[in-house]
C-alpha cells in the first residue's frame, strides 16, 4: 500500500473522490467583497476547468467572524452573500462552499450551499457540528489549529452519530509556539488510514496568526505545501484567490494571485496522478 485507500464517494456536482479519483479543489476569494471580484475568481476558475480535470467548488465566505480586529472587514452578512453566491452558481455552475459560524446559519446556508464549512476555531461546536450533519449537506471541517490528527477523528464521530458520513477534514496546520503554524503531512496520512477524506488548505496554512490587528503569512509558502500534499495523496485542495491579494480586504497577506492558479493546479495534478496511479491522460 503506497496510500491509504479512502474508500469512493460522491460529491455534490457528480464529483468523484477517494480511490484512484482526482483531487478536488475549493477556491474562491477569502470573504465577499463585491459582485466583480466574486466573477473574476469564477471566470478563472471557468478556465481552469477546461484545463485541467478536476472538480471544482466556489468559496467565498459571507461573514469572517473570527477577525483579529474588531474594525476589520467581515463581508455582507448572510441574506445579502447567499444571494451573491447563488448568483454565481447560477451564472457559471459550480457547486458552493461557505462558514457558517451557528447551527441556525448551518440550516439557512443549507438552502443554497452545497458544501458547509466549519471553521477551525469552531470545530469542537458540538450543536454547530451536530446541526450541519443534520442539513444532509457535505460538510469541510477545519480541523482546530490546536487539534492533533487523532483528535479530529472525534468530529467525525459526532457526525456520524447524528445521522450522515458527508464528512470531509481539512488540515490546515498546527499552533507552534506564537505567531507561527507548522503544517504535518504525516496528519493527512492519519486521517485517511480511517476512511475519511482530507482536504488540505493550503492558504490558511501559510497564515502568521495574531501579533497585531490582522493576521499575517507568507503566500509563497502555499506552493510548496500544496505539491507535498499532492504528494501523500489528499483528496481536496483548499485555496483563497483574489485579483489583486495585496488590496484584499481579508487575509491578504495569504490568497493566491489569480494568474497563478492554472499553472499551480496543473503541477498539483501531475503529482497527483503519479501517486494515484492513474492513467488517465
Amino acid at each position: 500500500m503506497i496510500i491509504p485507500v479512502v474508500p469512493e464517494k460522491t460529491l455534490p456536482g457528480d464529483i468523484k473522490i477517494g480511490g484512484s479519483n482526482p483531487f478536488f479543489l475549493i477556491a474562491g476569494p477569502c470573504a465577499i467583497e463585491n459582485e466583480e471580484e466574486l466573477d473574476k475568481a469564477a471566470a478563472t476558475l471557468k478556465e481552469l476547468e477546461k484545463e485541467v480535470p478536476v472538480g471544482i467548488f466556489f468559496k467565498s465566505s459571507y461573514d469572517k467572524a473570527n477577525r483579529s480586529s474588531i474594525t476589520s472587514y467581515r463581508g455582507p452578512g448572510i441574506e445579502k452573500g447567499l444571494k451573491m453566491l447563488q448568483n454565481i452558481k447560477e451564472r457559471y455552475g459550480f457547486p458552493l462552499v461557505t462558514d457558517v459560524h451557528s447551527p441556525e446559519e448551518a440550516e439557512q446556508a443549507a438552502e443554497v450551499i452545497d458544501m458547509i464549512q466549519i471553521p477551525a476555531f469552531l470545530s469542537r461546536q458540538t450543536d454547530l457540528i451536530v446541526a450541519a450533519a443534520k442539513t444532509g449537506r457535505w460538510v469541510n471541517v477545519k480541523k482546530g489549529q490546536f487539534m492533533a490528527p487523532k483528535d479530529a477523528l472525534m468530529i467525525v464521530d459526532k457526525f456520524r452519530q447524528s445521522g450522515s458520513d458527508k464528512i470531509t477534514i481539512c488540515e490546515r496546520g498546527y499552533t507552534f509556539g506564537y505567531n507561527n503554524l507548522v503544517v504535518d503531512m504525516r496528519a493527512i496520512e492519519m486521517i485517511r488510514r480511517e476512511g475519511v477524506p482530507v482536504v488540505i488548505d493550503i492558504t490558511h496554512s501559510t497564515q502568521l496568526p495574531g501579533g497585531g490587528t490582522q493576521t499575517g503569512g507568507d503566500r509563497a509558502m502555499a506552493f510548496p505545501i500544496g505539491r507535498a500534499a499532492a504528494a501523500v495523496g489528499v483528496d481536496g485542495v483548499f485555496m483563497e484567490i483574489h485579483s489583486n491579494p495585496e488590496k484584499a480586504l481579508s487575509d491578504s497577506t495569504t490568497q493566491l494571485p489569480l494568474a497563478d492558479l492554472v499553472p499551480f493546479v496543473k503541477s498539483l495534478y501531475a503529482i497527483d496522478k503519479i501517486v494515484k496511479n492513474r492513467q488517465d491522460l
